[in-house]
């Protein structure tokens, strides 16, 4: 029994590793960019179609979300700007879904189920982020992904401003980044801390989730921070013609009525478009200048 049990691991666990092969082929290359064999299916991938049928409909919906989670991932990974939300990352696994059905249907040639999979590919990214398509249509085959660093916790809290003996628990990090360094670093300091980003974590106390989407509360952090992250998006939508510049509104205010009296919130960089509008009566507004960049931090503290 145990070696038919490792046996259908071992099998599954070739599938899942070729999909990060197929994905590691792609890397990169531009999906908006009409080139014939530009985007293809790798050897490996070609010789497991021949075995999908082998798969019972739990592991083939296991394939599907693995191989789902993985594009998501390598879209955010190529620009950090592009948004996902419940509803695009469902999309995108029917997506995959409808791949696999196309496979099992055995109608259509490998090359044929390749091209009409990466031309669902693109329609998909172009409806939920159509800019990705005005950025990168007239760009060469291969584009350089948007900057997004993994900042140390200590270039964080000076950014910000913060220390960390003076942070009111529970603390949140909003786009704590895949390392979760400044979750990490105060969760050492004995401070009940707490991060959310997209990516997948092992972490309890690392939530996986689309700040847009993510439930804050009311009244239940001592502090929220959010460095280069969520207010760098906020502007970027407010700035971009297109832009969900709505919904980020709508989440910072979520994020204000989710702190507690007397809690914080720390972001940079500042946002002056939604912040002039700031209930002075519940909400004091600080600033300031960060040096060697061109923009300031602000910290947002809830009144009593």
């Amino acid at each position: 029994m145990d070696k038919v049990i490792n046996g259908e691991i071992t099998f599954m666990n070739n599938f899942l590793e070729n999909i990060d092969k197929q994905i590691e082929s792609n890397k990169g290359k531009n999906i908006f960019l009409d080139q014939p064999g530009l985007l293809h299916f790798i050897r490996e991938t070609v010789e497991a179609i021949s075995k999908l049928d082998q798969l019972s409909p739990e592991q083939q919906r296991v394939l599907i979300d693995y191989a789902a989670d993985k594009a998501h991932e390598e879209f955010c990974r190529v620009n950090q700007y592009y948004s996902f939300g419940a509803e695009s990352k469902k999309a995108l696994r029917d997506v995959y879904a409808d791949l696999l059905a196309s496979i099992q249907q055995k109608d259509q040639s490998v090359d044929a189920i390749s091209e009409n999979h990466y031309k669902k590919l693109k329609s998909w990214l172009q409806e939920y982020n159509a800019f990705g398509g005005k950025l990168y249509e007239n760009a060469g085959p291969y584009i350089e992904p948007v900057a997004c660093s993994e900042y140390s916790a200590a270039l964080q809290l000076g950014i910000l401003a913060i220390d960390p003996r003076s942070l009111m628990q529970p603390v949140l990090d909003v786009g704590c980044g895949k390392e979760g360094n400044l979750v990490k670093f105060l969760e050492k300091q004995g401070i009940e801390v707490f991060g959310i980003d997209r990516f997948s974590f092992e972490a309890t106390n690392l939530f996986t989730g689309d700040w847009l989407e993510f439930d804050f509360g009311r009244s239940k952090w001592g502090t929220i921070i959010s460095n280069l992250g969520f207010s760098n998006h906020f502007n970027h939508h407010h700035l971009r013609e297109d832009g969900n510049y709505i919904a980020y509104a709508k989440a910072y205010m979520d994020i204000l009525h989710g702190l507690k009296p007397g809690g914080s919130f720390y972001y940079a960089p500042d946002l002056p478009f939604i912040e002039k509008y700031l209930d002075t009566t519940r909400f004091t507004l600080k600033k300031q200048e960060v040096n060697q960049y061109d923009f300031k931090s602000t910290v947002i503290k809830r009144l009593g």
